[in-house]
């Protein structure tokens, strides 16, 4: 692994009314990790990923590939990212093959060497039958496969994954699982979501945690796991009644840094 971010964000922020989906954000991808961002439904993990591959334009903050800055304009940018949504973008009438050149298509390549690639991605996911065939006639572990090489066709410097095992089969997510790994052990970097702990922890070199649009720990899952049993909870119980604005007042400053 390099130490070139390939991708630094600094106070990312999406509001949708009064309401922030996302509130000023801050991280950076390492060439050659896997980063997770990791969280519940609804933390703002779409939302960011919308916002880092063109399909949500950011309230305010900044997005730099490779030290370029590419926020009011991440279009520019697509040539070299690789996107995989969390529900599938092909054609259900054309087969795995096609539905590979087409999005081949989409960015330039010629017509041998996109046939090629098409090839070559269907035999490395074990697709090669399946890509004769339609579709909508794919399981749902087949199909997140069939996207996800679409997702690299264009040999992409950086893919991000929305939630890839979600919704699919457990053999099929360890399949996709097993993918992810191997893709970035040939060197791709890879920025995925999900809200399953044990996948972050098995996939990802580095993990942030996001909660109500806010990243609330960036790190090794390990190093986090280790500050996480250093961490004290204290409980309180009160008689009658009490302003809890004052007590949260009174209470950090008896024990600053609050």
């Amino acid at each position: 692994m390099t130490h070139d971010p390939i991708l630094a964000v600094r106070g990312l922020t999406k509001t949708f009314g009064p309401n922030p989906a996302v509130d000023g954000i801050d991280f950076r991808v390492w060439e050659g990790e896997i980063f997770g961002f990791l969280g519940p439904n609804g933390a703002g993990k779409t939302t960011t990923i919308n916002m880092l591959t063109g399909l949500a334009r950011p309230t305010s903050g900044s997005i730099f590939f490779n030290g370029t800055d590419y926020t009011s304009d991440i279009k520019k940018a697509q040539e070299t990212i690789g996107v995989v949504p969390d529900e599938s973008n092909l054609y259900e009438e054309m087969d795995g093959f096609d539905n590979l050149c087409f999005c081949a298509s989409l960015y330039g390549i010629k017509k041998a060497e996109r046939e090629q690639r098409a090839r070559n991605l269907l035999e490395q996911f074990n697709l090669a039958e399946a890509g004769k065939k339609p579709y909508k006639s794919y399981s749902k572990g087949m199909k997140r496969k069939l996207t996800i090489a679409a997702g690299i066709i264009h040999q992409p410097n950086i893919l991000f994954l929305d939630e890839p095992t979600t919704g699919i089969d457990v053999a099929s997510a360890r399949q996709i699982r097993a993918l992810i790994k191997s893709l970035n052990e040939t060197g791709t970097t890879i920025f995925m979501t999900t809200h399953y702990i044990e996948e972050a922890e098995r996939l990802c070199h580095r993990i942030a945690f996001i909660v109500k649009g806010e990243i609330i720990k960036i790190g090794a899952m390990q190093d986090l796991m280790e500050d996480a049993q250093k961490e004290k909870i204290i409980q309180f119980s009160f008689d009658g009644t009490v302003q809890l604005d004052q007590f949260e007042q009174d209470f950090c400053r008896q024990f600053s840094p609050c």
